[in-house]
């Protein structure tokens, strides 16, 4: 099938770095993955912490294949890759997947950063890369949705840093001057929408301050001829094979199956020349 954007969206993820897409995943759909989240026993046993830098931690859990889950089926659908696609234009496989959880009253920030500020690390000469955010929750900015800063994608790769709680960090002078230029957007969704960004588009979220839980599964793409030069934690291109949109609906509330327990990874760790890099001081 085709992409599902529309030539006004299209034209605005280009423009901008990003587009939202509303209703992306219907109620159903978007019920029965937020269900996978909570009850799956491999999402569960595969939570870790990442901390922010006042004190904050949202959960995470973080698989490399997308498997045969009702997840899986969402990451794999036409709607989606197809849709992927056409932003990077041509074959694409899946980078990885992950769950962030941001717990009522404590679920910590996110400072601002790139995605290829990671991934540039991992052997991936170009940034022909992209990102799906699954709303899971009402994302709002009470209770931390993620906020861009529209059209800096077009800044190129920004230098970035390790932080004292194990975040990835952009360099803050250079984001302050984007700021100076560009607009930043409060990406509020509802339960089955859609962020779509590119992975250079500057990011960011506040914490959790309300009583309200936000959950988002953010999926990753990488172009199939942007395959990694580099062994790294995520994987190098690996055929993806598509489902049928109706695959979803479906799968019902299908769990990752034993033979998917090696995609999950015990915790993302910093690539190792930035580590070496703040050791050293």
């Amino acid at each position: 099938m085709p992409s599902v954007l529309s030539p006004d969206q299209r034209a605005a993820y280009d423009a901008d770095g990003y587009v939202v897409v509303r209703g992306f995943f219907d109620a159903e759909e978007a019920a029965l993955l937020k269900r996978a989240m909570e009850q799956d026993p491999a999402i569960r046993s595969h939570f870790y912490n990442r901390g922010d830098n006042d004190g904050g931690n949202t959960k995470m859990a973080l698989w490399n294949h997308p498997g045969d889950s009702v997840y899986g089926m969402a990451a794999r659908c036409l709607r989606m890759v197809d849709t992927m696609e056409d932003l990077l234009g041509g074959e694409v496989y899946h980078y990885h997947s992950k769950l962030t959880a941001k717990e009522p009253f404590e679920g910590g920030a996110w400072e601002w950063h790139q995605d290829y500020g990671y991934w540039y690390h991992n052997g991936c000469l170009f940034p022909l890369m992209a990102s799906a955010m699954i709303a899971l929750d009402r994302s709002t900015r009470e209770n931390g949705c993620l906020q861009v800063l529209k059209g800096s994608h077009l800044l190129g790769r920004v230098e970035h840093r390790l932080l004292d709680g194990e975040q990835m960090g952009a360099d803050l002078q250079r984001v302050e001057e984007a700021q100076k230029h560009l607009d930043t957007v409060y990406a509020e969704m509802d339960p089955g929408d859609v962020l779509l960004f590119h992975c250079n588009t500057l990011h960011r979220s506040d914490q959790n301050r309300s009583e309200l839980r936000r959950w988002t599964m953010i999926s990753c793409y990488n172009a199939a001829r942007n395959d990694p030069y580099l062994d790294h934690h995520h994987p190098r291109y690996t055929p993806l094979q598509k489902v049928t949109d109706d695959a979803i609906k479906a799968a019902g509330l299908a769990f990752a199956g034993a033979e998917d327990e090696s995609a999950f990874m015990v915790e993302a760790v910093a690539p190792s020349e930035i580590r070496a890099k703040r050791d050293s001081g």
